[in-house]
C-alpha cells in the first residue's frame, strides 16, 4: 500500500492583485475573549471549494485537543466569520484554489480558514504562543498578506519537537508556505515593533484541511 505522492514543504506566491485586494480586510478583525484574543485578532470560517467557487459551511466552533495545543487545548473557541465580501472575493478564491491545487485535494474539499492579525503590543509578542506544535491536520497553508513596522515572525519548521529548526524564513507579502502537518512541526518567532509607539502587525491567512477517506491505493 502506497500513499499518493506528497510534498512535505512547498513554497509559492499569491498574485499581487489578490494581496492588494485582501490586505484591507484585516483592518476590521475583532479582538476576542480568548487567552490570546487581545493581540491575535481573528475571523474564522469553514468553506468548501467546489467548481472553483468558495462556499461557506455552517460550522463556527474551533477546538483542538490539549495533546496538540498546550496553550488553549480542549477549549471550544468561536470566532466571527470572515466577512461575506472577503469570502466572495477573487483574492480568497485564488488562495483556496492555490491550496487545493498545490495539495491535490478533491473538488468540494472542506477547508478551515483563519484570518489573523498579530499585533505587536508587547516588547515581544508571541505569534505562536503554543510553541513548537502540529495542528492535527494533513495540510496547512501559511499565506502572508502584510507586515507593517515589525521584525520577527519567522516561520520555523522542525522534523520533530526535540531538534532545532531545519528551515527558517520570514514570509514576505504574498508568499505562501504549504506544510504537511502530520510530517512537520512548526513554530514562529515573536514579533516586535521597529518604531516604538507606532502600530505594528503581521497579517496572515492560515488554511487547514484533512484528507478525505480512501486515500490509500494498492
Amino acid at each position: 500500500m502506497l500513499h499518493k505522492h506528497e510534498s512535505v514543504l512547498h513554497l509559492t506566491c499569491l498574485s499581487q492583485v489578490s494581496v492588494a485586494q485582501l490586505a484591507p480586510t484585516f483592518a476590521t478583525l475583532p479582538a476576542t475573549a480568548h487567552a490570546d484574543g487581545q493581540y491575535r485578532l481573528r475571523r474564522y470560517s469553514v468553506v468548501r471549494f467546489r467548481h472553483g467557487e468558495v462556499e461557506e459551511v455552517d460550522k463556527h466552533d474551533f477546538v483542538q485537543s490539549s495533546d496538540i495545543n498546550r496553550f488553549q487545548g480542549n477549549v471550544v473557541r468561536r470566532f466571527e466569520p470572515l466577512e461575506s465580501t472577503t469570502l466572495k472575493s477573487d483574492g480568497l478564491r485564488e488562495v483556496c484554489r492555490l491550496f487545493v491545487e498545490s495539495n491535490g485535494l478533491p473538488d468540494g474539499q472542506e477547508i478551515e480558514i483563519h484570518q489573523m492579525r498579530v499585533t505587536a503590543i508587547y516588547d515581544e509578542t508571541q505569534v505562536a504562543p503554543e510553541g513548537i506544535h502540529q495542528d492535527g491536520f494533513d495540510h496547512i497553508a501559511l499565506v502572508a498578506i502584510d507586515r507593517e513596522n515589525i521584525v520577527g515572525g519567522d516561520v520555523m519548521l522542525y522534523s520533530n519537537n526535540h531538534e532545532a529548526p531545519f528551515f527558517r524564513k520570514v514570509l514576505e507579502n504574498g508568499e505562501v508556505a504549504m506544510l504537511a502537518d502530520h510530517t512537520l512541526w512548526h513554530n514562529a518567532s515573536p514579533i516586535r515593533a521597529v518604531r516604538q509607539g507606532e502600530e505594528g502587525h503581521m497579517d496572515v491567512f492560515v488554511l487547514t484541511a484533512r484528507e478525505q477517506p480512501n486515500e490509500l491505493h494498492a
